[in-house]
């Protein structure tokens, strides 16, 4: 007979060992940042989250899949209207080739509006004889290597706070006020991607969907009545790494009595913090948002099955997504074995693949890039390994950018290794450009259609 789960209460982690925290230089400071977010409103809405896993469990039964997009950290520097707009347009674009390719309902998640912590494989950066922190997200200090800037600032936390209230409104805004309208379709492609082979396949597409909306309309269907054609739901998520900034935005809903982390709809658990005992394991154990678990090559499946059983324990549908980050050699090797021991635990989880993060190689010019064909590899191993084990494989975990950055190698207008450093931007990991993110697309609705 399993033991009874652990009591939980929203300060319970701190007895734990919380990796990848930054080194804070005045506690009295981080506690008075605490006590500021926590009179601060809500982000999201606990009935939003309860929406999402509701969609969740959709794609967990193999009736919808999982978009979940964005950047990889956000920045403080390059924050507009714009910028959010050229992120949401791409979201749109690949939903639309994937929904219409696919023939499935997709449910969008934005990597946005609390994406700002990063965990870093070693805790100094050097330069020369220099030794600094490592840049962990400006959440919590700057990316300039510099002494000053390299210095953990907890007031950085409220920033961050506003920051993503800002993004949610303009999401908001975007998704409901007319800028999603499926009959304006044609006008989510962007020029710089237009005269791509993707984006002329894309305007193909376009063009049929805008003469199937006027087909509705000539057979006396009143489009205009469809609120599903002119508005979608977009929702947010991010690492949940930060817990001095996570827990001070987790609150009790005052309609069911459970507690929420309400910076974002759905949080997610690094490779990087999965341990067990740990206190990113412990934090996540009690809120009731949907959660995400980065698994790489190294989870083995008594240690997925013991995770979703922490996570959990009453098995509810759209609760737990697994997110597989193993690289395409390695995904027909450990994910059978991973998928036999969930489905046999009961565990009702969303797969879900992040093709990006084991694919990260450096470039003869010192840059962090990853190839597109490495990544689409992995996608491809993803899906046939699936469905050879009878698992749905469920969603896409991707960072991206709107903007026509040469961070990724590759492509149907290749980016080759010499010109990353042309508009190399990212403040951490290499990014899909737009064009490349349709080149994905496609290629994943070709295979979830096949």
């Amino acid at each position: 007979m399993a033991a009874a789960p652990v009591a939980w209460y929203p300060d319970a982690f701190a007895q734990r060992d919380a990796q990848q925290q930054p080194a804070w230089p005045d506690p009295a400071a981080v506690s008075a940042v605490r006590d500021t977010l926590r009179a601060f409103p809500p982000l999201v809405f606990a009935g939003e989250a309860r929406n999402l896993r509701e969609q969740l469990a959709r794609v967990a039964e193999g009736r919808a899949f999982v978009l979940q997009a964005g950047d990889c950290a956000e920045s403080f520097n390059d924050f507009s209207a714009i910028t959010i707009r050229e992120k949401l347009r791409i979201l749109l674009q690949m939903s639309v080739v994937l929904t219409y390719g696919g023939s499935l309902p997709v449910v969008k998640i934005g990597r946005i509006a609390g994406q700002f912590a990063k965990p870093r494989s070693s805790p100094v950066e050097r330069h020369g004889d220099v030794e600094l922190p490592s840049f962990r997200g400006h959440i919590v200090h700057g990316d300039l290597f510099d002494a000053i800037e390299r210095a953990p600032d907890p007031a950085r936390m409220i920033q961050a706070y506003h920051q993503s209230a800002a993004t949610l409104n303009l999401l908001r805004a975007f998704s409901k006020g007319g800028f999603a309208d499926l009959q304006s379709v044609s006008t989510w492609n962007v020029a710089f991607v237009e005269s791509s082979p993707e984006g002329r396949r894309y305007e193909r597409l376009a063009g049929e969907i805008e003469r199937a909306l006027k087909f509705m309309a000539a057979c006396g269907i009143d489009i205009g009545r469809q609120e599903n054609l002119h508005q979608v739901d977009v929702y947010t998520s991010h690492e949940a790494l930060l817990l001095d900034y996570e827990h001070p935005l987790t609150r009790k809903d005052s309609l069911t009595g459970d507690w929420y982390d309400c910076s974002a709809h759905m949080l997610w658990i690094g490779e990087r913090t999965r341990a067990l005992d740990g206190a990113h394991v412990e934090f996540a154990r009690g809120i009731h948002n949907p959660i995400g678990l980065k698994l790489g090559p190294s989870a083995t499946p008594d240690e997925v099955v013991a995770l979703c059983d922490a996570l959990d324990p009453d098995r509810v549908a759209g609760r737990l997504t697994l997110i597989v980050r193993m690289g395409a050699t390695r995904v027909p090797e450990h994910l059978p074995g991973l998928i036999a021991a969930v489905r046999e635990s009961g565990h009702p989880v969303v797969w879900s693949c992040d093709p990006m993060h084991a694919n990260t190689v450096t470039a003869p010019s010192g840059h962090k890039t990853r190839r597109l064909d490495d990544v689409l590899a992995e996608l491809e191993a993803f899906v046939h390994t699936c469905r050879a084990n009878d698992a749905w494989p469920g969603g896409v975990h991707l960072e991206f950018t709107g903007e026509d950055v040469t961070e990724c190698t590759g492509g149907s207008q290749v980016v080759l290794e010499e010109q990353l450093s042309h508009r190399y931007e990212t403040l951490c990991d290499p990014r899909l450009n737009a064009r490349q993110s349709l080149d994905l697309a496609f290629r994943l609705a070709e295979l979830m259609r096949s």
